[in-house]
């Protein structure tokens, strides 16, 4: 494995000279060669420079070169092997089961987007003849196609070394697109992002693409990232973290000149419902199976089920003890990063120095540092209501359960809800009312709604939605997962009265692209 530590500017490697980040290894503390020192301003300029100067170029290629650019990041980063496992599992802590399968899906999120770039339907073609004999007035003839953004910023996410940091959703799509991506790479995991971005830079090179369509860019704290988001040249901006980083960074790309397009995924508890039915015929059944989803990746998932509420009594009882014994037997397990660790135990202790929460069970305590200890709290619903510290999110395998008097206040928590990138109904046939009756409300609330399964997972297709009101994200109107993605990265142009010979492929009369358009209402077929 051979890691320099620098930046990757277009084709060259440039070493960093500001404050160097260095990747820790959660499971022992050591750290990790080698010191990533961070970018300076001339660096940023010159990477948005050169982005800039290959986004005329790089939009205009033809579907199948950047689907094929696209396949080709899979390939080179399926070439880069076991030393890229090995290096996300000392980065992370994660198991290498894990990170395998994560490579697999950033490989695979590569490769549909290919497969959407060919078919060519997210540039949304539409198409109105000129009617010159139209009375009163002719019409001219216009004709609507989607174009790239410009050159898009994405920041590496910390609990997904691989699929949302240097080659994940954010850099797929905005490449799909037709923008080039400057990455800022996540601090926990540096080595990881310079073997993908090698990987990146190594498909650019082999598809003769300009070489400003990918850049990687390494700092502390937020000064690399600022200035990038208030690059002129940039055009839009995708993030996933926390929400103060997240909110820090909209207000730059905000305070511009020109104001940008920032998708920042934030902040989610993902709150769960059982019904009263369902809680009565398997309570116990569903409380085993919630902490197996509160546990996964100790909890450190977007989607993780951080809140339940439900009507109590006997059967929610069951549905307690039976999660409860389950927590008990948690074993613990290292989280991402010794900073992500400590607010995780700051999370927790919010909940137990609130008075208004009760410990109902812990998991085991770990042996190494970082380590996650499962818990699980209960509050009443008036309790929930009246205390932020109970409703803020906790990034880790703690859940707390909302017990509601009667659906009159299950319904009031869920109206008081912040906006969410998942809620989950368990329901059985006889909870059909209850769950018709909260469905407004949590149609209002998410942006993703599930019916007897769990949150944690989210399937990369075209129906998926990954998104959700704000705090979940920046902008309730978009998906950071699936292939509606790529429409983050795009805008509408209407052509009125060009020649023929003036106009883009898509729009052309003869349709050389055989695309599927709207043509006077109706769709070619």
């Amino acid at each position: 494995m051979n890691l320099t530590g620098e930046m990757l500017i277009g084709q060259q490697a440039v070493k960093g000279s500001r404050s160097p980040v260095q990747a820790i290894n959660p499971a022992t503390n050591e750290l990790l060669e080698p010191a990533y020192a961070g970018g300076t301003q001339a660096e940023v300029e010159r990477a948005c420079e050169l982005a800039w100067n290959a986004f005329d170029v790089y939009r205009e290629t033809s579907l199948e070169d950047r689907a094929r650019f696209l396949e080709t990041i899979a390939d080179e980063i399926e070439v880069i092997g076991e030393d890229l496992i090995e290096r996300a599992v000392a980065e992370s802590g994660l198991p290498k089961a894990r990170i395998q399968g994560e490579r697999g899906r950033t490989c695979g999120q590569l490769r549909l987007f290919a497969k959407t770039v060919r078919a060519g339907e997210w540039l949304d073609v539409r198409i109105d003849p000129a009617m010159p004999d139209r009375q009163p007035m002719p019409r001219s003839d216009l004709r609507q196609r989607h174009i790239a953004l410009g050159p898009v910023v994405v920041f590496g996410a910390s609990n997904f070394p691989l699929a949302f940091s240097v080659a994940g959703g954010d850099t797929a799509s905005a490449l799909a697109a037709g923008c080039p991506v400057i990455v800022k790479a996540h601090a926990a995991h540096p080595g990881t992002g310079e073997l993908v971005g090698r990987a990146i830079q190594a498909a650019v090179k082999k598809c003769a693409l300009p070489e400003g369509v990918f850049s990687l860019m390494f700092g502390s704290g937020r000064e690399v990232g600022t200035a990038l988001v208030s690059d002129s040249r940039v055009k839009a901006a995708g993030f996933t973290g926390s929400r103060s980083g997240g909110l820090a960074l909209w207000k730059a790309a905000q305070s511009r000149p020109e104001p940008i397009p920032f998708y920042a995924e934030m902040s989610s508890i993902n709150p769960v419902f059982p019904l009263p039915a369902a809680l009565k015929s398997r309570g116990a059944e569903m409380g085993k199976a919630f902490v197996g989803s509160l546990n996964m990746g100790a909890g450190q998932f977007c989607t993780n089920p951080g809140l339940v509420i439900a009507v109590k009594g006997a059967e929610l009882n069951t549905f307690i003890e039976a999660a409860g014994e389950a927590v008990k037997a948690s074993g613990a397990q290292t989280m991402l990063t010794p900073g992500i660790f400590e607010a995780y135990e700051s999370g927790v202790k919010s909940f137990a120095d609130s008075g208004k929460a009760q410990e109902i069970a812990r998991g085991q305590k770990g042996d190494g540092p970082n380590q996650c200890q499962t818990g699980l709290f209960v509050a009443s619903a008036q309790d929930f209501l009246g205390n932020e510290a109970l409703q803020g999110e906790v990034f880790g395998s703690t859940s707390l359960i909302v017990e509601c008097a009667n659906t009159a206040e299950l319904t009031q928590v869920a109206e008081h809800l912040e906006g969410q990138l998942t809620v989950t109904l368990q329901m059985d046939d006889a909870d059909l009312e209850a769950a018709r009756e909260l469905l407004p409300t949590l149609e209002r609330k998410a942006g993703r709604i599930l019916v007897n399964g769990w949150p944690t997972g989210v399937e990369v297709c075209d129906a998926m939605v990954h998104g959700g009101p704000f705090p979940a994200t920046s902008d309730s109107r978009t998906t950071s997962v699936g292939t509606a993605a790529i429409f983050r990265f795009l805008r509408p142009v209407c052509y009125q009265d060009l020649p023929d010979a003036l106009l883009p492929a898509a729009i052309k009369q003869e349709n050389p692209l055989k695309l599927r358009r709207l043509v006077d209402g109706a769709r070619e077929s």
